[in-house]
């Protein structure tokens, strides 16, 4: 049986859950988890709010589902709440007494939220973030990895999406960028730059996610750029995917042996 082999992410991290409900819908809460499964074991799991309010319905539902401990916190001053200083005191108490969790999965589309995002990577901590498109750039930057909630629908994934992305691709100048140095610091002397490796290149520079251009799996983001040339390689009993770029040079030779073809005349 051949192994598909494409990203070198660890699957036994342990990983500490918190969710700023009052900033985050509860029909996300699988997608969340599920996410949360290809990076290792979600040992700490809790979400803040006050849990007598009604907006919060939703979440109470699931918290016993999803193993999820709910902390309760009043509004202090009427149009305020606690829970935003809960969880980060939460936080800096995990970063200092639990040393075996390396990620820190942040629920919210609350900006606050973003000096603590920093401060945890400071320590060498891996911060998913999962928030609606509303989420101030900030506290997005300041993820080790952004997921967008939205991206739960099962309508994100639609051909004309995938397609109409396609086309404008080439035309984002820093994704080009990126895209390009992941692929030049992992290849080798023929040009050929392993996926695992230059997919974490890619989320080495900033939060990074190729489901927000429409496409499911990186290499199929690769491919639809016709500045990169992705194959598959088998190597022992796994399937190594490698992406290529494309350079002018390369490019010069198809075009001039097509010219050749075109003027042989009829046999």
């Amino acid at each position: 049986m051949l192994t598909l082999v494409v990203m070198d992410t660890p699957l036994n991290q342990n990983i500490a859950l918190l969710i700023d409900a009052d900033n985050s819908p509860a029909g996300k809460i699988d997608f969340i988890v599920s996410e949360l499964a290809t990076y290792g074991v979600v040992n700490i799991r809790k979400a803040y709010g006050n849990w007598k309010k009604q907006a919060l319905k939703g979440w109470e539902e699931v918290l016993h589902e999803y193993a999820i401990q709910p902390i309760q916190h009043f509004d202090l001053v009427k149009g305020k709440n606690a829970t935003d200083m809960a969880l980060l005191i939460d936080a800096m108490d995990i970063l200092y007494t639990k040393k075996d969790i390396q990620v820190f999965c942040l629920v919210s589309s609350d900006c606050d939220f973003t000096p603590l995002s920093m401060r945890l990577r400071e320590d060498g901590k891996q911060v998913i973030g999962f928030g609606g498109k509303n989420t101030p750039g900030p506290f997005i930057s300041s993820c080790s990895k952004f997921i967008y909630l939205e991206e739960a629908d099962e309508g994100k994934m639609k051909a004309q999406v995938k397609s109409e992305s396609a086309a404008q691709l080439k035309g984002n100048t820093k994704l080009m960028n990126i895209l390009r140095s992941a692929v030049k610091s992992a290849e080798d002397e023929e040009g050929w730059a392993r996926l695992g490796p230059v997919g974490s290149f890619i989320s080495n520079q900033g939060p990074f996610d190729h489901r927000t251009y429409g496409f499911k799996k990186l290499s199929d983001l690769f491919k639809a750029i016709n500045l990169f040339k992705v194959r598959e390689k088998k190597a022992a009993n796994q399937v190594v995917v490698e992406v290529k770029l494309l350079t002018s040079k390369v490019k010069k030779k198809v075009v001039k042996k097509t010219a050749t073809k075109k003027s042989v005349p009829p046999q």
